[in-house]
């Protein structure tokens, strides 16, 4: 089950668009900003029918 989310960059602080694969459940990945390039870590959890995506930088 693929949704898409938007999330704000913790480094440039640009808008970007991403696509969460929910069927894999609580996830934690890295992912470069499509904007900045930069090491993004997600942090995405999944309960039921809703989910919840965290963004931090490399440093939090």
């Amino acid at each position: 089950m693929l949704e898409t989310a938007q999330y704000e960059c913790p480094y440039c602080g640009e808008e970007v668009e991403t696509t969460l694969d929910l069927s894999g459940g609580d996830q934690t990945y890295i992912e470069d900003c499509q904007v900045c390039c930069r090491p993004i870590t997600f942090v995405l959890q999944v309960h039921e029918e809703e989910w919840h995506l965290e963004v931090f930088s490399e440093n939090e």
